[in-house]
């Protein structure tokens, strides 16, 4: 019930069709003319048929109620039926009308528009053919219930008159209610042909019609006319004036189908039937028009799309005669080029090629010529016109259309703009020669080689290195062009070699390098770098091999004699360690024998005085021996040092090496005015060190810096302070001298800033440093002089 009132027309529409039922039935009443039928034509039948087709079926009950109110009131105007009857008879129409629009929109299967045949067939077969009989049938039975009629005479008009109705009345209804807003408007011409057909129609029914012509179908013509020229438009308001002109006549009994009682029920027949065959005719008619007009609309949109895609593509279309004479351009050549058809054509009318450029317009003609006489298809480049600029290349390709016979009934072409494309070939093509170019004239010997190893391709440089013309002149029987090119332009004893490596790579499809020998077009053999890379397809294949090799001939002689030079080098390197070595044992045992003769003269004195000073003399003796013995150690342990040999090293208490160099150093220190202060971190750890060596770093520190303080007047201090860092024990020898200019080149064999001096004992130090695992550096001391400071290793913890 929901679905039903929500689908409720408006009640305007109800009102305006019971209205109209209601005119109908009086229309229907008009035309009794048979005594106690009371119809001869039922337009509500049509009417009502028309409405539920348009309708929505959940609206249907609406419709059926307002019809049921305009039955019941024509009723009650014009028949007079008992309200039984009425009801009955109703019900039987509303079945109809119901019946006939499903069975109508079940065939069609769409919204019907009464603009195709099926749509017309439908309608006449099932809207006025069977819908009708269930009408006929109750109605008929009704009327034999109530004895006002036998069931077998009514039941023909019955049927006859409502299928009547329904073909008259329901296509008007359609097409008012569906159509007519939907077409364009008539033009005069067609207002004016509307007229003189609505004239010769009127005229040709009235005669007809009233008896002047003897055969009431003389009609048919301007009623098909009507059909075809205006279709459903045309055929539904004819036969609706031939509906009203033939009720006129008949109800004035001027008609052909009225007359005595007795003759009055076979020409209510014939007219029945004279109306449905004329309205069968024209409603067949106007569909086969509509649906012509619609198949010719539709053919002329196809050919206008058509017609614009040719237009659209970008490219020249063409059509010429089976003798090769132009027909057709598309639009876009006549743009194009600039030009028409009969601007292709010369006088005798024959084709003109004056689009195409004189250079290439013989070939072109020689080629259109020998497409057309042998009916092959046509391709040709050449240069073509253009109407605002100068010629471009295009490509024409023609082929002919054949009939069933195989003769050509016509050749279409197109000419396809490749300007842009030949610009891209000639680029290509410079391109290429730069490359070719790039890869004879490259200082590389390049080489292609099949994936079997086997080469295809010198560049010119390799050729004219090996002295040939063509690759092809490597060629022996029975050997692959590898082996024979190999066996002929490499050196024997790196053939072998060149050739394994080069099958190995060719199996497992990895690059290969190798230095090999080649033979020169002068006979002699020289040393190149050869590499070898595979090129692959996008399925990881190998295509082919490409190969370079680079002259390094020059390159490995100059290698040898790099070799050789450094051989001479090592001699002299060698010669001028020995000097180092004995200048450094020099230097070294220079410092113990001077204080062994300063301290033998000091000795001297004490023995000449008066009386001698036998104690003094005993300690200064001492003194000598122990200066001798470290002269003894230097040279021991110097041997040891540059002969590489195993110093003697024991696990030591750094701060008992700083007292005996301070000892050592005391009395020096103490003739040349200057005071060594010392500051030793307590509980050192041991270090493992070689305590002379050590020594000899302390005091040729301590020396150097009494040599730097030497110049200065005031405090000359020498200051010595350990302590540990991490892992290692430092150690810094500080003065107030004039400073270091360089304090890495100091450390350098040969490098001195002393007037008398070696330039040996830093140098020296260094080394001795350096073979216990320490380091020994230089830094500028504040406000001024020099800092030297070297580190040892702490036995058990690595360096820092």
């Amino acid at each position: 019930m929901t679905s039903v009132w929500l689908h409720r027309p408006s009640l305007l529409h109800l009102a305006l069709f019971g209205v109209t039922y209601v005119l109908a039935a009086g229309f229907a009443q008009l035309l009794a003319i048979v005594p106690g039928t009371g119809i001869s034509i039922w337009p509500p039948s049509g009417l009502f048929v028309a409405t539920l087709i348009l309708a929505t079926p959940p609206s249907w009950p609406w419709w059926v109620l307002a019809g049921s109110l305009g039955e019941f009131s024509a009723n009650v105007l014009w028949f007079h039926n008992p309200l039984p009857v009425a009801v009955l008879i109703y019900t039987g129409n509303a079945l109809e009308a119901m019946v006939g629009a499903w069975l109508v929109k079940r065939t069609c299967g769409r919204p019907v528009r009464m603009e195709t045949v099926q749509e017309v067939v439908a309608l006449i077969v099932m809207g006025a053919g069977a819908a009708p009989i269930i009408s006929a049938t109750m109605g008929s039975a009704t009327l034999a219930w109530f004895g006002m009629q036998p069931f077998t005479r009514a039941w023909p008009l019955w049927w006859i008159g409502d299928a009547t109705g329904v073909l008259i009345v329901a296509p008007l209804a359609l097409v008012v209610f569906q159509s007519w807003r939907g077409d364009a408007r008539l033009s005069a011409a067609r207002w004016t042909e509307a007229g003189i057909l609505g004239m010769i129609f009127l005229a040709v029914a009235g005669l007809s019609l009233s008896g002047y012509l003897p055969f009431a179908y003389i009609i048919m013509p301007p009623l098909l006319w009507a059909a075809v020229r205006f279709e459903f438009k045309g055929a539904v308001i004819t036969l609706a004036l031939l509906a009203l002109i033939t009720a006129a006549f008949t109800v004035s009994g001027v008609s052909q189908f009225a007359g005595d009682p007795e003759s009055q029920r076979h020409k209510q027949i014939m007219l029945q039937l004279f109306l449905v065959i004329s309205a069968f005719s024209a409603l067949i008619v106007a569909a086969i028009s509509r649906q012509y007009q619609r198949a010719l609309l539709t053919l002329r949109e196809s050919e206008r799309q058509l017609q614009q895609l040719i237009d659209a593509v970008p490219t020249l279309i063409w059509c010429a005669t089976p003798e090769g004479v132009p027909c057709y351009l598309n639009k876009r050549a006549m743009d194009v080029i600039g030009a028409t058809v009969k601007d292709l054509l010369a006088p005798d009318g024959s084709r003109s090629l004056t689009i195409v450029h004189p250079e290439d317009r013989d070939a072109a003609e020689k080629a259109y010529a020998h497409a057309f006489e042998t009916g092959e298809p046509l391709l040709w480049r050449y240069r073509q016109r253009r109407a605002n600029g100068p010629h471009r290349w295009v490509e024409s390709r023609a082929e002919a259309l054949r009939d069933e016979t195989g003769a050509i009934v016509q050749w279409y072409g197109v000419s396809v703009d490749i300007e842009d494309m030949m610009k891209a070939q000639e680029a290509l093509r410079e391109r290429e020669r730069e490359l070719s170019q790039l890869v004879e004239m490259v200082p590389v010997h390049i080489r292609r080689l099949t994936p079997e190893g086997n080469p295809t391709f010198f560049n010119k440089r390799l050729l004219d290195f090996f002295g040939l013309d063509s690759v092809s002149e490597l060629d022996k029987p029975g050997l692959s062009r590898l082996t024979a090119a190999i066996e002929a332009l490499v050196h024997p004893e790196d053939a072998g070699k060149l050739l394994a490596t080069v099958h190995k790579a060719v199996a497992t499809g990895e690059p290969f390098s190798l230095k090999y020998r080649m033979l020169h077009a002068d006979g002699t053999y020289r040393w190149v770098d050869g590499r070898g890379e595979a090129v692959r397809d996008e399925h990881g294949e190998i295509v082919q091999w490409y190969a370079v090799s680079l002259d390094i001939d020059d390159q490995v002689r100059s290698r040898e004699e790099l070799s050789l030079a450094q051989e001479n080098l090592a001699i002299a390197s060698r010669a001028a360690s020995l000097a180092e070595l004995s200048a450094s044992i020099a230097h070294e045992v220079n410092q113990p024998l001077t204080a062994v003769v300063a301290n033998s003269l000091a000795c001297q004195r004490w023995l000449s005085a008066e009386p001698p000073h036998l104690e003094k003399a005993q300690k200064t003796l001492g003194l000598i021996v122990r200066a001798a013995n470290s002269a003894t150690d230097i040279v021991r342990h110097t041997r040891a040092l540059f002969r590489r040999t195993a110093s003697t090293r024991t696990s030591t208490m750094p701060a008992s090496v700083i007292t005996e160099a301070h000892n050592l150093m005391a009395e020096e220190a103490a003739r040349r005015r200057v005071r060594v202060t010392a500051d030793v971190e307590r509980d050192l750890p041991p270090v493992s060190l070689d305590r002379v060596q050590i020594q000899q770093v302390l005091i040729n520190l301590l020396r150097n810096g009494m040599d730097a303080v030497e110049a200065i007047t005031g405090d000359r201090t020498i200051g010595i302070r350990m302590r540990r860092l991490g892992g290692v024990v430092q150690t810094e020898i500080s003065d107030h001298g004039p400073g270091i200019e360089h304090p890495e080149k100091v450390f350098e064999p040969f490098f001195t800033t002393k007037a008398h001096g070696m330039g040996m004992g830093l140098a020296i130090c260094r080394s001795i440093v350096e073979s216990h695992g320490g380091r020994l550096w230089a830094e500028a001391n504040e406000p001024q002089g020099a800092i030297f400071i070297f580190t040892l290793p702490i036995e058990g913890a690595p360096a820092s």
